[in-house]
Formats: C-alpha cells, sequence, structure tokens
C-alpha cells in the first residue's frame, strides 16, 4: 500500500505487483462501504496482463474524508481523474463495483482519455423503481437516517454487521471462506469506529440517489451513451441492489459493449466468481489490446 497526497485529499493506494514489466496500467474503483481489499482476487488472476492498482476512496478503507466533504459521484470521480493523472497512468483498464461503477461511468464519459478499457460489476446506474432489497441502502441518504441506524446498532459485535453486509452483497453468503470471513469481520470493527464512518457511507449513498435527479448531459445513462471505451457488463442474477433486469438498458446503453450474466452471483461478482469475471476480462483486454500484448499475457 502507498498513500498518494493530492490537492484537497489523501487516498491510500494498492497495488499488485506485476507478473513482468511494461503491463498496461489498470485502477479497481470499489462501491459503497467497500475498500481497495473487494478487488484483491480480481486482481491477482490479472496480475500476467495488468499492472493493477485500487484505491480507497475518500471517507472509505483507509482514505480520510475529503477536505471539502464532497461526497457526490463527481466528487469521487475527481479523486479517480486526480489519481490517474497524478500518476501518468493513463490511459487505464478502468474497473469499478456499484457505486465505483457509477464513478467509472462518470470519468469515462468526460475524460476518455484516461479510459482504455471499462469493465463495470453492478455498476449503480438509476433504476425506476429500485428493487425493494435497495431501499434500506438508498434510505441511508436522507438526512438523519445514518444516525439512527447507527445509534440503534451501536451494540452490534462486528460479526453481526459482517453477516448483514455479506448476506446482502453475496448471491450466497456461504461461499465465503473463513478466511475471508475473518478479514471482512476485522475491517468491518475497526471502520465502524471511524468518527466519520456514517458520514462518508450516506453522504455517498446521497450521491448515488441524486443521480436520480440530474439531467441533460449529466444524467448518468445519457452518460453512458458518450463513453467511447469498449466495455464489459458483469450483472448478477441475485444481486439485492442492482436489478439484473438493468443488464438490458445497460447492454444497449454502452455503445460498445459485452455483457456477462451469471445467474448464481449477487453484488460483487468479482468476489464471489473471481475466476469467470477474470476470463470476461481476458477477452475483453485480448479486443482492445494488439496482438503482441495480447499473446504477450496468454503466454504468461
Amino acid at each position: 500500500m502507498r498513500v498518494v497526497t493530492l490537492p484537497g485529499l489523501t487516498l491510500n493506494v494498492r497495488s499488485r505487483e506485476p507478473e513482468r514489466e511494461g503491463l498496461a496500467p489498470a485502477l479497481f474503483v470499489h462501491g459503497l462501504g467497500g475498500s481497495s481489499t473487494n478487488w484483491s482476487q480480481l486482481m491477482e488472476r490479472l496480475a500476467d496482463r495488468v499492472h493493477g492498482e485500487a484505491p480507497d476512496l475518500p471517507g472509505f478503507g483507509y482514505s480520510p474524508p475529503p477536505d471539502d466533504g464532497n461526497y457526490s459521484l463527481a466528487g469521487h470521480a475527481r479523486a479517480v481523474v486526480r489519481l490517474i493523472e497524478a500518476g501518468g497512468r493513463g490511459p487505464v483498464h478502468l474497473f469499478g463495483n456499484s457505486l465505483g461503477g457509477a464513478v467509472a461511468t462518470k470519468v469515462a464519459a468526460t475524460r476518455p482519455d484516461l479510459v482504455r478499457t471499462l469493465a463495470l460489476i453492478s455498476p449503480a446506474l438509476p433504476e425506476i423503481p429500485p428493487q425493494r432489497s435497495a431501499w434500506p441502502t438508498a434510505l441511508l441518504g436522507l438526512p438523519g437516517v445514518a444516525s439512527l441506524v447507527a445509534r440503534a446498532s451501536r451494540a452490534w459485535p462486528a460479526e453481526r454487521r459482517t453477516e448483514q453486509m455479506l448476506a446482502l452483497c453475496y448471491g450466497d453468503p456461504a461461499r465465503v471462506p473463513a478466511e475471508v470471513w475473518a478479514e471482512h469481520v476485522k475491517e468491518y470493527g475497526r471502520r465502524v469506529e471511524l468518527p466519520y464512518f456514517w458520514d462518508a457511507l450516506s453522504r455517498s449513498a446521497r450521491g448515488i440517489a441524486d443521480a436520480y435527479t440530474l439531467g441533460g448531459q449529466h444524467a448518468l445513462w445519457r452518460q453512458a451513451e458518450r463513453v467511447l471505451a469498449p466495455t464489459l457488463l458483469v450483472y448478477g442474477g441475485l444481486d439485492k441492489l442492482v436489478s439484473f433486469r438493468t443488464a438490458r438498458r445497460a447492454s444497449g446503453a454502452f455503445r460498445d459493449s459485452r455483457l456477462l450474466a451469471l445467474p448464481d452471483s449477487g453484488h460483487v461478482a468479482m468476489m464471489e466468481h473471481p475466476d469467470e469475471v477474470a476470463r470476461a476480462v481476458r477477452e475483453l483486454l485480448d479486443s482492445a489490446d494488439g496482438p503482441e500484448d495480447a499473446d504477450a499475457g496468454r503466454s504468461r
């Protein structure tokens, strides 16, 4: 891990050592309440194809809140853009899950020079009406709700918080290995004690909700139509936060897209079905890279 200090924010960035020099850069953006560790399994499986980095978004993981307190989609997108520009790594293969998928869509639409390909796993694009299982998460964005939840759950052990989180995000929580479960418990226990935990969560949830009201060129679906980068869309049939029915609309919105449908997956397919997602990503990279880069990656 390394710490990157940028104007107005500080980001913790996790990286995966590439298997050889000269690999194309990739950036992985996590979802609401997540962190850079959500990408560990996928980054490991792609270490022979890309030089991957995953930031903790402002206020999440080990990254402190932004100086301006801006947790909107635009604010998170600016953080991603600044990180790419500061490292001189663009254009990157950009990955996003949930909130990170919405952020990545905005970055790809507004800064096409920074994005080589786009891989979106259950991106949080507006759907009307949202499925009922997503309502409690959406309500966190309402003023005062996060404070009520914080007080009501103050005595909950980390194990109970982890159980509820995994039940919401996984299609089948029983698939979570014991060691991964233990890591989630330890990390959740640490983060819930941070003084800004609930504020970052609620304001970021509000940012997703606000995206429903944006019109014109700022509307997320309109921005999806502007994305030029080859795009992989991954949707889970058991996703409780992003309805599988959204996959059809997304496939039509992104002009150069391919779809991976995983009937048994939930909201975090890169964690629940990393092998299937990695195979689909390799096909995306093969289509975007020149033959020399693709052949070199397969030979490893």
